[in-house]
């Protein structure tokens, strides 16, 4: 017990000098575990997200979205947006295939403005089906989904994601009121409950959803960039993605589209976020090699200034393991503490991002943090305590 007293007595006696050898380990351990518990917020923000659509969910987007690699390739998924050849037609098709498809959900996206009054706000604008509200559990907080009829009759309704209709009415009910898109009056039907981020792109509450065919009036378009797919059964989902393929390729030609199943999705985006969270974390860790040989060079000067102590130590029967076994302790204790600050920071980080991104910190990165802390305190802090064990008693004691 008397070594670790002595240690922290030695650490505490020069607390400003500790502290700046402990800044590469704090900086270190709060970026890692801050970047890991974004990675891991994100992952399972869109594993929720995936799983609310269901197991039987299949989408069906334009073009070839696998490319040569055979795996989904964002760059051909964007090729295939801007060169979209679904239609209205294929949904026709797929609505046919009663046997494999319970309902489908095409829609369509563009970017632009909403108003009311003085106040304007940048939206994406969503056109779809009446059937996109149970395929995307898109369930109005306020009034309803517009329905088929206002679809046949490219009727001007909409209905407001949640951030929306807060930013333009407040606390006011914003259903039955109207409101601007572009240069063109609608009137609100519903609002959407609050459904947070959209994997990496606008949010979901800044998405204001139109009738399909207001949508293609309004915007001089008759494509459609997404068609969602709910099957009669999820244990024949090879069956039945096997037969609405089958029925596309009779109005497109195979690199015209692309059937994915959802866990195919989730499999490529998990991916990507483990890749881009282990390559982040990794550099990251730099600064906890930097952190380290900051508590080395700090412990060799602490070795030089403490000769005689260590001198005197030793000609009162202190062993070299001993002395070694208190400078390690030391080393280890400054790069603990780092690490306790640096999680303290990734906490208050992970929880001050958390209304803009899904960060969460787990149990598994601050052990890791904490375990990898105190290594870097060991390793960097054993030359300068073998060099103390090393001292000669009659050498160090003459020394001035």
């Amino acid at each position: 017990m008397e070594v670790f007293s002595v240690a922290l007595r030695a650490i505490f006696v020069n607390k400003m000098r500790s502290f700046l050898t402990m800044l590469g380990v704090i900086i270190g351990v709060a970026s890692v575990v801050l970047l890991t518990s974004i990675g891991n917020g994100l992952s399972a923000f869109v594993t929720e997200q995936f799983n609310e659509l269901g197991a039987n969910t299949i989408i069906i987007f334009p073009g070839d979205i696998f490319g040569d690699s055979g795996s989904i390739n964002s760059e051909s998924a964007a090729t295939g947006i801007a060169n979209s050849k679904l239609t209205q037609k294929e949904v026709n098709r797929l609505e046919q295939l009663r046997e494999h498809v319970a309902e489908a959900a095409p829609f369509s996206l563009q970017s632009d403005s909403v108003s009311l009054g003085n106040t304007k706000k940048r939206i994406t604008v969503l056109g779809t089906t009446p059937n996109y509200e149970t395929a995307f559990n898109a369930k109005p907080e306020k009034g309803r989904f517009f329905s088929a009829s206002e679809n046949a009759n490219a009727s001007r309704v909409i209905v407001l994601g949640y951030e929306i209709a807060q930013e333009l009415f407040g606390n006011v009910d914003p259903v039955g009121k109207q409101v601007t898109v572009g240069d063109q009056t609608f009137q609100v039907t519903g609002v959407i409950e609050k459904k947070g981020g959209g994997f990496g792109g606008p949010s979901f509450d800044t998405y204001a959803y139109m009738p399909l065919k207001t949508f293609f009036r309004a915007y001089d378009t008759t494509k459609i960039v997404r068609i969602v797919v709910k099957t009669k059964t999820t244990e024949r989902l090879k069956e039945h993605m096997a037969a609405i393929r089958k029925e596309l390729e009779k109005s497109l030609k195979a690199d015209e589209f692309s059937v994915v199943d959802q866990s195919e999705i989730l499999g490529t985006i998990n991916q990507i976020l483990s890749v881009l969270t282990v390559a982040l974390g990794g550099i990251a860790s730099i600064s906890l090699v930097v952190g380290g040989i900051g508590i080395m060079n700090i412990m060799l000067v602490s070795v030089t200034e403490r000769t005689r102590e260590i001198g005197l130590r030793k000609a009162l029967g202190a062993t070299p393991n001993l002395i070694m076994l208190q400078f390690l302790i030391e080393a280890a204790f400054l790069s603990f503490f780092g690490g306790m600050i640096g999680v303290g920071i990734a906490f208050a980080g992970t929880f001050a991002l958390q209304s803009f991104i899904p960060a969460k910190v787990t149990f598994d990165a601050v052990l890791l943090a904490f375990g990898v802390s105190s290594l870097v305190g060991l390793i960097f802090g054993a030359a300068p305590a073998r060099r103390a064990a090393q001292l000669s008693p009659i050498e160090a004691l003459r020394y001035e």
